[in-house]
């Protein structure tokens, strides 16, 4: 899962990037973007948290 949390990140990313070079960083569209990419950022490091509290045990 970890794994595919990443990779959706890195396409996410790179999405975002076309968008902000091609129309601009406060372009709706690159904002929605970025919006997109903090709310899978933010499941990856849930993610990564319990995977960690977990090793812990």
């Amino acid at each position: 899962m970890k794994v595919i949390m990443e990779w959706m990140i890195k396409i996410k990313k790179k999405k975002m990037y076309k968008k902000a070079k091609r129309y601009g960083l406060t372009d709706e569209r690159t904002v929605h973007c970025s919006q997109e990419l903090d709310v899978l950022l933010n499941k990856y490091q849930e993610l990564k948290k319990k995977s960690d509290d977990i090793s812990l045990i």
